[in-house]
């Protein structure tokens, strides 16, 4: 069985890479959004009809941060992958993980805020620096912004 932490990190991937393919593939009628690091977003829809939409970080229903936009390479290396999605620049990825709440998977967010307790979700019991130490808890960090959040399961 696979982890629940792992299974949400690989949804949130798959809906990244799903937004990359239908950009690829001419599926949005109008160029993505402009958007700067800091900014938040929710990605959500299937790999046929993605939606990419900005909004406020303190939004539940932003399920991703632009952590850098690259104009030309790779997103940074150094600790967990980011998810991208790329039109005339690459937006580097991170979860938009607050602390104390609780994530879930869905099919078509991919990525979700839900109660705590709900089933197989994690959740986000601290928000600190790069190369903090998470303890017993999994610790999923990002060289830019720097930042290691500290995952545990949110049905336990």
């Amino acid at each position: 069985m696979q982890c629940p932490m792992r299974r949400i990190l690989l949804a949130l991937g798959a809906v990244a890479l799903a937004l990359v393919g239908a950009y690829a593939l001419g599926l949005f009628d109008s160029e993505p959004p402009q958007v700067a690091a800091g900014q938040c977003a929710s990605i959500s829809g299937s790999t046929e009809a993605p939606r990419f939409t900005t909004l406020d970080c303190g939004s539940d229903q932003a399920n991703v941060k632009v952590a850098k936009v690259v104009e030309q390479g790779p997103c940074p290396v150094g600790g967990a992958t980011y998810s991208t999605y790329t039109a005339d620049a690459t937006l580097c990825l991170i979860p938009n993980f607050v602390e104390g709440s609780c994530y879930g998977q869905d099919q078509e967010s991919g990525l979700l805020k839900v109660p705590c307790g709900t089933a197989q979700s994690v959740k986000v019991t601290k928000v600190l620096g790069a190369g903090a130490a998470c303890g017993e808890q999994r610790a999923v960090a990002y060289p830019e912004p720097a930042v290691t959040f500290c995952l545990a399961k949110g049905d336990a």
